[in-house]
């Protein structure tokens, strides 16, 4: 597992004065844990968001506070929905001893016979899975192989993942992961758009007559009584 390494300090500004920070390039954060005492600290926002990229939420990472070593978990990223920027991180610390239980991403890597020979998509069914196991066992992220999927209709399911002996999956085994669906081309779409219209219009042309009380049969013709001629002469 690649170490990751982060440093920080303790601040005494809190409320609306951590905007400042912000705008000087420092994001506010907390260190916590069971065993604890919440501390507020802050860290570079571009050092933070290098560890983040890379570490996610299940690499631990060595973070530095006053020359002590927290091993720490990063949890709840405060993002401001307007302008996405990162408004408070909190870093979870743990016990090296102790198992935590996390999510982790996981990521598709080779290549489905399926897809290359045009047969049909992959279908992303989970982007994650819990899993338990010490800190420093904890993977980054998990690798789903789907170049077993040849066929539509396949799958790959949780059962199937391969993760390091010393990490336990919480995840229902016999959830699918990645599936392969049939391949629908724009061809096929705007064939069936034509079929679909050309059977409505089929059936309308045939549609039955209905009368005024509402029951159906042929179309009636009412026909007028002859016009009456006169039997009278030289008029």
């Amino acid at each position: 597992m690649k170490k990751h390494i982060l440093l920080g300090t303790k601040r005494e500004q809190t409320g609306r004065k951590v905007k400042h920070m912000r705008s000087s390039g420092i994001l506010p954060a907390t260190v916590y844990g069971k065993k604890v005492n919440s501390v507020s600290i802050s860290v570079p926002t571009t050092e933070f968001t290098k560890v983040y990229r890379e570490a996610g939420e299940t690499g631990l990472v060595e973070l530095s506070v006053d020359s002590k070593i927290h091993p720490v978990l990063i949890h709840n990223v405060q993002i401001d929905p307007v302008n996405e920027s990162l408004l408070h991180v909190e870093f979870y610390e743990v016990d090296l001893k102790v198992k935590v239980k996390t999510k982790v991403p996981l990521v598709i890597v080779g290549e489905s016979a399926a897809v290359t020979e045009r047969k049909g998509v992959i279908l992303s069914l989970l982007t994650e899975i819990e899993v338990e196991a010490l800190p420093t066992d904890l993977p980054e992220h998990i690798e789903v192989d789907v170049t077993s999927l040849a066929e539509v209709g396949q799958e790959v399911t949780v059962s199937q993942l391969k993760v390091p002996s010393e990490v336990t999956i919480l995840t229902d085994l016999e959830i699918g992961v990645v599936k392969i669906d049939a391949l629908v081309s724009k061809e096929a779409e705007a064939q069936a758009a034509a079929d679909a219209l050309a059977a409505a219009a089929a059936t309308s042309e045939v549609a039955p007559v209905t009368d005024a009380a509402g029951a159906t049969g042929e179309t009636k013709t009412e026909e007028k009584p002859a016009e009456k001629t006169s039997e009278k002469s030289g008029e």
